[in-house]
């Protein structure tokens, strides 16, 4: 006759796992996809007029070029942006300088840009493209009740003198 073998065995659970913290992968993972479909419509929109590319393996940094707009003071001129993207983009609008001196009622020295859409009125469906094309629009139709730039707004009004001091700048920075 076999011995019975059976032994109680403790009940042993397993301890419940922790969930990771996806969201934050997951949020990281979204807002990747995102900027690489964004560069990518950029390449393809065919503007020659606006461009922005990630630095180096960063794709949350991008450094972005505007030419002034024809028939404005800015015409011939090529203006050089940073573009920094949050971790919640697009869901909070990227900070974005200009890194070439632009004299302009809307940019303060240190290069930061006085618009709408990149502070109380931004919304997740612009992208770098409507970006881009604002900061252009921006150029020549600036907002003069609302200056960082006090002596760039008064002197607007005379577009001779004003254009002067943008080619003056635009020369200087060349040298």
């Amino acid at each position: 006759m076999a011995a019975n073998t059976e032994t109680a065995q403790p009940n042993i659970v397993a301890p419940a796992k922790k969930p990771l913290p996806a969201a934050k992968n997951v949020d990281s993972q979204s807002v990747l996809k995102r900027l690489q479909s964004e560069l990518m419509a950029l390449m393809m929109s065919g503007d020659s007029d606006i461009s922005a590319f990630p630095e180096e393996d960063n794709i949350f940094i991008w450094k972005g070029t505007i030419k002034g707009s024809k028939e404005t003071v800015f015409e011939g001129t090529e203006y050089k942006l940073s573009l920094s993207f949050p971790n919640d983009y697009p869901f909070k609008a990227p900070k974005v300088k200009f890194e070439t001196t632009c004299f302009h009622p809307n940019v303060d020295v240190q290069g930061n840009i006085c618009l709408d859409i990149l502070q109380d009125k931004w919304s997740s469906a612009y992208d770098v493209r409507t970006i881009l094309l604002s900061i252009q629009s921006l150029l020549g139709e600036p907002n003069i009740s609302s200056p960082l730039n006090p002596q760039a707004a008064q002197l607007w009004g005379n577009q001779e003198e004003y254009r002067k001091m943008v080619e003056k700048l635009c020369k200087f920075q060349d040298a």
